[in-house]
């Protein structure tokens, strides 16, 4: 009975997310994603960038120079995106900082897709704790949404190099704010995503030796797969089901698949945890499994913790009490 009533609620709440997503059209979109390639009109042509990209490891690495232009107010960090859109406001980014007093510890939080609000709770939670927490704004969310826009459809959308430019521009953003945070003097950075936010953590963590713990929430490998799949993005696949085929998909957002990055999720210095909902409907359990066994292929031994919920109603008590104790006991152990 308690089941029935919570897959009800999960598919309730799903529903009034759906309401102003449309579908929009199918575009390559290469110029967004690989702003240094030749002009590509044809799908072929944009899976060989995006190959080109899996096998770059330098392709999520933020330009070098020393011009941050960090600002820092009223428990607010903001600086400049070092990925520039053609839309004004996206291109500085906001961060809402909880002190915890101590710089032994930061947790940088990146948000799921659409996010309407932030997380009070979890930052004063850890803050109490000596963990400083600093929740990033994903690009075209918050203050950094298109003008017009009704929910982020640029940051997820059924423009194929568009959706890699945002993630990719997120995993910017992410990066020159933990390294600003190192510089600060905080001694431990760890991240933590939920659901979209999980993929952008999850390339940050693979992609930067400076963080040490991550916590990937209702997460999965294959980004074309979750939004083929999912509850939440039906509006996408029906703009890109008559233009492209699920394996093109694949391939052509082979960049912000995690499943290409498993082995640098486990280098031996980071403490990896997997946080998944059994009866997810946005993220499907087979996705999220067969990223788990990629991850134990290449060594990876995460902690894994499994909640008999769905997406939206993690964040329900008792499962984000059990699912925010799991991610103190990660936080507060030596590293």
């Amino acid at each position: 009975m308690y089941y029935t009533w919570l897959d009800r609620w999960d598919e309730r709440r799903a529903q009034r997310g759906e309401k102003e997503k449309t579908a929009t059209h199918f575009a390559l979109g290469a110029e967004y994603g690989f702003p240094d390639a030749p002009k590509t009109t044809h799908i072929a042509e944009f899976c060989a960038l995006a190959d080109q990209a899996v096998a770059d490891p330098t392709f999520f690495n933020r330009p070098s120079g020393d011009d941050w232009g960090f600002e820092r107010q009223d428990g607010w960090i903001k600086f400049p995106s070092d990925l520039s859109t053609e839309t004004e406001e996206n291109n500085v980014v906001s961060a809402k900082v909880t002190q915890s007093g101590s710089l032994d510890r930061a947790l940088v939080v990146f948000h799921h897709w659409n996010s309407s609000n932030r997380q009070p709770q979890i930052a004063n939670f850890f803050a109490r704790r000596g963990i400083t927490v600093v929740e990033i704004t994903l690009p075209y969310h918050f203050e950094r949404s298109r003008p017009g826009a009704s929910y982020a459809d640029y940051m997820l959308s059924p423009n194929l190099g568009r959706t890699i430019q945002s993630v990719r521009q997120g995993v910017w953003d992410g990066r020159k704010l933990i390294h600003w945070l190192k510089g600060e003097g905080y001694k431990e950075i760890s991240v933590l995503g939920m659901s979209l936010g999980s993929w952008v953590a999850g390339l940050v963590a693979a992609h930067d030796a400076a963080v040490s713990k991550a916590a990937l929430f209702l997460t999965a490998g294959s980004l074309a797969d979750m939004v083929w799949t999912g509850r939440a993005t039906r509006a996408i696949r029906a703009s890109l089901e008559p233009e492209i085929t699920l394996n093109d998909l694949r391939t052509a957002w082979g960049p912000l698949n995690l499943n290409n990055y498993a082995d640098r999720l486990a280098r031996p210095d980071l403490d990896l945890q997997i946080v998944l909902a059994k009866r997810d409907t946005v993220v499907l359990r087979e996705l999220s499994a067969t990223f788990l066994q990629t991850l134990h292929h290449t060594g990876a031994r995460p902690d894994i913790l499994e909640l008999n919920c769905g997406h939206y109603s993690l964040a329900m008590p008792p499962h984000i009490l059990w699912a925010g104790l799991r991610l103190k006991r990660l936080l507060m152990r030596d590293h």
